[in-house]
């Protein structure tokens, strides 16, 4: 039995990875799972002065509970987890950019004036859209092949030669330089849009792009937890186990 003093020691991201029914609690404390899950969760209360106590109860209350099914994607393959973030993450990204682009430049053009802050808010996301899209490329053409060559050496028991890059840990640094720029820019949008809460004067059209750009960033921080707290890592390991 894990000891409070044990459990506060414990990295958030390895929280998130075991059971991510706790994403929810540490998002509520506004605590980043994603980018900084390799902090403890001791670390993270003392930072931001919350009573570790009282997160570790509602933490043991999600893990206690049976709940919904939770999707273990620790136990996944190396090769399958990279293919489902490429096709549910990557496609949701492309697909929601140009929406959410041009919903931003007609609330800028309509309620500009009232509401400055719009142009700020579309500025961060048109940066961060065009980096994001410049950032799953390089997913999709160098990392992402590079690990599913590896799972495929190691099933055939075959050496495999070493990529132009030197080692899977020199691209992966590179893409989590990129997940804390986007992390960081979406938590200046989260707070220029006032936590996404729509102000009194607000049109649907309004309404709409807040509740999508808020469904964008909850989407973007699993997209990151995936990658960061367990695709990454275990590429890592993978590579040491072949050479």
């Amino acid at each position: 039995m894990e000891t409070l003093r044990e459990n506060t020691q414990k990295e958030i991201g390895q929280y998130v990875a075991d059971d991510f029914r706790t994403a929810a609690i540490f998002s509520k404390y506004k605590i980043d799972f994603c980018c900084n899950g390799n902090r403890t969760v001791e670390e993270a209360c003392d930072k931001k002065g919350i009573d570790s106590n009282q997160l570790m109860d509602e933490i043991n209350q999600v893990l206690n509970s049976k709940g919904a099914e939770t999707i273990d994607y620790k136990s996944w393959p190396l090769d399958l987890l990279a293919e489902y973030i490429e096709k549910k993450h990557h496609r949701y990204v492309e697909e929601k950019i140009p929406v959410l682009r041009q919903f931003l430049d007609k609330l800028c053009r309509v309620h500009g004036e009232r509401h400055p802050e719009l142009f700020k808010i579309n500025e961060l996301f048109t940066a961060s859209a065009g980096e994001l899209t410049s950032h799953m490329k390089k997913e999709e053409l160098i990392l992402f092949p590079f690990v599913k060559r590896m799972v495929n050496a190691r099933l055939k028991s075959e050496a495999i030669q070493s990529p132009q890059f030197g080692t899977v840990e020199n691209p992966i640094a590179m893409m989590m330089e990129e997940h804390d720029t986007e992390g960081e820019r979406f938590r200046e949008i989260d707070e220029l849009t006032n936590n996404y809460t729509p102000p009194a004067d607000a049109c649907n059209t309004y309404k709409v792009t807040f509740a999508m750009l808020d469904e964008f960033e909850k989407d973007l921080h699993l997209h990151i937890h995936l990658e960061n707290n367990i695709l990454f890592p275990e590429a890592i390991k993978l590579e040491q186990q072949l050479s």
